[in-house]
């Protein structure tokens, strides 16, 4: 919910907010043609990567984004550093 407002955040500024929690995690964002896989997450050289099917709609980056993240390590510190 926008506080300014106080109306409901749309699902762009949903993905926004999450792509801001993957970059606190240490996430890199990388956008491209998946063909409509969907993307995924994974660590390599030591860096962690969020791959974004360009061809998925807001909806899908949001709900992708909604259940990768959770499952970082890192995530529970950040809700406990905001609580």
């Amino acid at each position: 919910m926008d506080e300014k407002t106080h109306m409901p955040a749309s699902t762009l500024e949903r993905v926004e907010s999450w792509l801001e929690v993957a970059k606190e995690l240490g996430y890199r964002v990388r956008y491209d043609h998946f063909g409509g896989s969907g993307g995924g997450v994974c660590e390599f050289s030591g860096q962690k990567w969020i791959f974004m099917d360009v061809s998925l709609n807001t909806h899908e980056h949001l709900e992708q984004l909604k259940e990768a993240i959770p499952k970082d390590p890192g995530f529970a510190t950040l809700q406990n550093r905001a609580a």
